[in-house]
Formats: structure tokens, C-alpha cells, sequence
């Protein structure tokens, strides 16, 4: 109905004409005394005539509206499947769509171009730093002192921030390389828990680490670079206590990574995992970025996983991991 009420507003200036010049023989019959049987027969049969018409160009209009309104999908990738134009104002029309979309592919293969130089770029630039890196770590592991032990514990957290910067350039990727099988959730938590091994001693913070016996479907890489964001976050902002790990006894394969931190604002909760968001906790600390949350849920929706945080303001925070994964989503 829709449809129709729309094809009859396009043609109301036929309809109108018709109208018109139907009153102006109606006039002349009238004033030229005409039988009135020949005048009816005239107009009943010029209706269905008319009728017929109205139809089929009805039929034509609704068939390109389909057409038309499929194209929606496809249009951004070709404009072959476009109708052929039946006029000169149709083909106006064409051309334009023509030069916006010639224009469109141009202006999208430029900046398709720049951000793969860019990530290029990046990309090198992550690799290349980490030669400087390990040659400064060996520099400060030559001497054991205080100093070179506060400048080791700074010199690791540049090293995770080059691995944060190189997961998020990889993460968009279409050569991202997830291998995705069963693995023993114990060897994935250990390998992060090893990299933070020397900042629980130097920070004094105590681990509870339950043996999770639990086999995961995932990608082995992806999942530690989460587990180590997480352990990042626990250790910076817990002065004192502890971090357990441990399997969520209500629920099969949820992974729980627990602290005993300052917590987090309630009104922080349901943004933690927006791109830039630091909150509370990040203001007062002055270097939170806002993207190791982010990175941590887009990685963990690639692989078909969820997490959940709970906090509290001066008692800590809670962090669940839901590995139960039926599919797995590469979008």
C-alpha cells in the first residue's frame, strides 16, 4: 500500500491532466446535447482501458522499486546491477550516482593506502624497538643494585606497552593469526604469570593460583595477552593484598581473576571496555590509556569468549572470563 500511495504521488500530475481534460469533454457533450448511453459506454470503456494501463506501469514502478531497494546492500561494491534508464533525466541520475561512487572508491583507496602504510610503519617501528629494549635489559642486569632494579621494572613496562601497540595494530588485521584449538588453561595462565612474576615480589603482592584443570578452545597467544593485560591492571592498582585465580565454581570454564585493589567507581563499571576510557582510577593515576580493557574485549569477542567485572571501591575487583566458547567469530 505504501508502494502504491507513493507511485500515485508521482503521478499526480498526469492524473491531474486526465481529470481535467475528462471534465472538458463532459463540458462539450453537455453543451452539444449528446445522448447520454454513448457518453457513459465512452467513459466506462476509456476507465478500463486505463485501468489496464495504471497496472502494468504500476507493476513496471514496483518492480524497479525492488530492485532498487536490494541495491542498498550491493551498491558500495558495484553499480553494474543499476537499472537501465528510460529517460534522459534517469541517465541524469545514473551519471551522478557514477561520479559519486568513482569518487567514493578514489577517496577509499586512499585512505585504505595511508592507514596500511601507517600500520606498516608502526608495525616495523614495534619490532625494531625491542632491539634497544633487550640491550638495555642487558646493560641493567649486569650491575644488581636499587637503581637497576626500579629502571628494570620501568624498562618491562615499556616493553608492554610496545606488545599493547603491536596487538592493536595486529587486531584489525585480515592476516591476524589466530590458531584456534584445545589448550590446558593452566600452561596459558602460568606463561602470564611468569612474565609478572618479579613485579608481584618487588610489589610485594601475594598470588593464590588454584590448579584450574580445564582444556579451552581459543588461541593460545591472544588469550595470555589478555590475561596479562589483566594481571597488569590487578597489580597497578593493588598497594597491598593479593591475586587469586581461580575457575567460577557456578560456572563451567569461567576463568576469575580476583584483587584485593581500590576497586572501581560504580559509575566507571559500565565503561571500562569503551576505547579511551580511564575513569576515576585513571585520573588519579595520570597514565591509564583506556586501551588495555578495550583490547581485552575485542579479543576476547574475535574468539568467542566474554568478560564480565564486578568491583567495589576499597575491597577490589573481580574479573570473569567465560572460555565455555560453542563458535568462534574472525569478524
Amino acid at each position: 500500500m505504501k508502494v502504491f500511495l507513493s507511485y500515485l504521488k508521482s503521478k499526480q500530475n498526469k492524473f491531474f491532466i486526465i481529470c481535467l481534460f475528462a471534465v472538458i469533454f463532459v463540458l462539450v457533450f453537455i453543451l452539444y446535447s449528446l445522448p447520454l448511453e454513448p457518453i457513459v459506454y465512452s467513459a466506462l470503456l476509456c476507465f478500463a482501458i486505463g485501468l489496464i494501463f495504471l497496472f502494468f506501469d504500476f507493476y513496471k514502478y514496483y518492480k524497479k522499486h525492488t530492485l532498487l531497494y536490494k541495491l542498498k546492500d550491493s551498491i558500495t561494491i558495484s553499480i553494474d546491477a543499476l537499472p537501465t534508464p528510460k529517460d534522459l533525466l534517469e541517465l541524469d541520475y545514473q551519471n551522478l550516482i557514477t561520479t559519486i561512487y568513482e569518487n567514493k572508491a578514489h577517496i577509499q583507496s586512499k585512505a585504505d593506502n595511508a592507514m596500511s602504510n601507517m600500520i606498516d610503519y608502526y608495525t616495523l617501528w614495534a619490532h625494531q624497538i625491542k632491539t634497544p629494549i633487550a640491550a638495555m635489559r642487558l646493560l641493567l642486569q649486569s650491575e644488581d643494585s636499587e637503581q637497576n632494579l626500579e629502571l628494570s621494572t620501568e624498562l618491562f613496562k615499556i616493553e608492554q606497552y610496545v606488545e599493547m601497540a603491536l596487538q592493536y595494530l595486529r587486531l584489525d588485521s585480515s592476516s591476524t593469526d589466530f590458531i584456534i584449538q584445545m589448550y590446558d588453561l593452566d600452561d596459558i595462565v602460568k606463561q602470564a604469570v611468569r612474565k609478572y612474576a618479579k613485579l608481584f615480589i618487588r610489589k610485594r603482592i601475594g598470588l593464590d593460583l588454584t590448579e584450574l584443570n580445564c582444556q579451552v578452545l581459543t588461541d593460545e597467544k591472544w588469550l595470555v595477552f589478555v590475561i596479562e593485560q589483566l594481571l597488569s591492571n590487578a597489580l597497578k592498582y593493588t598497594p597491598q593484598g593479593k591475586i587469586s585465580i581461580y575457575m567460577d565454581k557456578n560456572k563451567s570454564k569461567t576463568l576469575v581473576i580476583q584483587d584485593t585493589g581500590i576497586g572501581i567507581q560504580p559509575e566507571d563499571l559500565p565503561r571500562v571496555f569503551e576505547k579511551g576510557f580511564t575513569g576515576y582510577n585513571g585520573r588519579t593515576d595520570k597514565k591509564s590509556t583506556g586501551i588495555g580493557l578495550y583490547l581485552c574485549k575485542r579479543i576476547l569477542t574475535k574468539l568467542s569468549h566474554t568478560i564480565t567485572i564486578e568491583s567495589e571501591v576499597g575491597k577490589g575487583t573481580v574479573v570473569k572470563i567465560d572460555l565455555d566458547t560453542i563458535k568462534t567469530t574472525m569478524e
